[in-house]
């Protein structure tokens, strides 16, 4: 190692992680690019063809819905997996005993699978025998057992709540060791102040977390524009396909019409997108710590 010069050093210490890289995530990645650019089957064959598949995809109605179903339920579940996940932080930030099996009951879905949470909450939801629709009627919050999975609609919020179950403790985690790396000094001095708990929070808490907040929504908004486990097993994509996301339209047309062209160039579209999201989210972390 002596013999080597320092500015070969670090390189060769990056190296696994660079070859790692290479081999898993850019090689696949230009074998997708050169497949989007052809209309391969799944069952074997094709040509090239250019910009087509991307011709075609600009004026698909369907994938324009399912694009637009993905961002309206991004839309929905990205601020309450961050409120609900910071108000849990808030609650047991603090180390006591109580407070940590509080957070350990909150945190035990995030270690179940997707797919096995989906299912659970799939038949919590059904209508006949369905536990949460008995509690809600138990408790008088509807006449009569919900359906949740024939309309548009309702089959979203189930969705919703299920995600929510699964995934709000994973922020929370994050949010809490967020906030015990606040100086205590200085919510102390907040307080002699006379700065009540709720100023404390928007004052001193949420801006010193705020590097954490904008982490958290980028994991969040991402994992949301990459759904599919959930509407896979939950709704099927029904009613009527309007429950279709992105990559659940990708999957369609990849491996049941068998167009694995079109749906690399869908899925293309799908990571532009999401890339130019996040580095409108890594900017603003960048202003964030700046100022």
């Amino acid at each position: 190692m002596s013999a080597i010069p320092n500015r070969h050093l670090g390189l060769l210490y990056v190296a696994p992680a660079l070859i790692f890289v290479a081999a898993f995530v850019l090689v696949p990645l230009g074998q997708l690019i050169y497949l989007s650019l052809t209309n391969t089957s799944l069952l074997g064959g094709g040509e090239w063809v250019g910009f087509a598949n991307y011709e075609k995809a600009l004026g698909d109605k369907a994938f324009w819905r399912a694009l637009g179903f993905t961002v309206k339920y991004t839309i929905v579940i990205t601020p309450i997996l961050i409120g609900l996940g910071f108000g849990l932080a808030l609650l047991t930030a603090q180390n006591t005993r109580l407070r940590l099996l509080t957070r350990a009951t909150v945190f035990l879905p995030v270690v179940i699978g997707l797919g096995t949470s989906s299912l659970l909450w799939y038949w919590l939801l059904d209508q006949q025998v369905g536990l949460f629709n008995k509690i809600l009627l138990d408790l008088g919050l509807v006449a009569e057992m919900p359906v949740w999975f024939t309309k548009a609609d309702p089959a979203l919020i189930g969705v919703i709540i299920s995600v929510t179950w699964k995934v709000v403790g994973f922020g929370m985690i994050l949010f809490v060791a967020a906030i015990q790396s606040i100086n205590a000094e200085v919510l102390e001095a907040a307080t002699i102040d006379g700065a009540s708990y709720w100023r404390q929070i928007w004052k001193i808490i949420i801006p010193l977390s705020m590097r954490t907040i904008l982490l958290v929504t980028l994991i969040s908004a991402i994992g949301s524009m990459l759904a599919f486990d959930q509407f896979y097993i939950m709704t099927g994509g029904n009613p009527r396909g309007q429950t279709f996301t992105s990559v659940y339209l990708i999957y369609q047309n990849s491996f049941i019409s068998f167009k694995l062209g079109y749906g690399a160039a869908l899925s293309i579209i799908l990571t532009a997108i999401i890339l130019v999201f996040s580095a409108v989210q890594v900017f603003l972390s960048s202003r964030s710590e700046s100022e």
